[in-house]
């Protein structure tokens, strides 16, 4: 998994932002954006997809390389 990159953000600049959210307004006096509503057709196509993916994928590998995946996962599992 990458490493997130608000790990090294300054506390400083986490504070202004926590302060912006709690006032609902940049500190320039614009208000800050709401966010946009989901498209409900595109979240359940995209629902959809996720839950054939990993089954359709496996279905198309040769037991060898489903073997050699799964060993893979689980060494980086264990090496953490």
């Amino acid at each position: 998994m990458p490493k997130r990159s608000s790990t090294d953000r300054d506390f400083a600049v986490n504070a202004f932002r926590v302060v912006e959210q709690a006032i609902g307004e940049h500190m320039d006096g614009t208000p800050l954006e709401k966010p946009q509503p989901k498209n409900e057709a595109a979240v359940a196509l995209g629902r959809l997809g996720g839950l054939k993916g990993g089954k359709a994928r496996a279905k198309k590998l040769t037991p060898e390389r489903l073997k050699e995946i799964a060993a893979k996962g689980a060494a980086k599992r264990w090496n953490k």
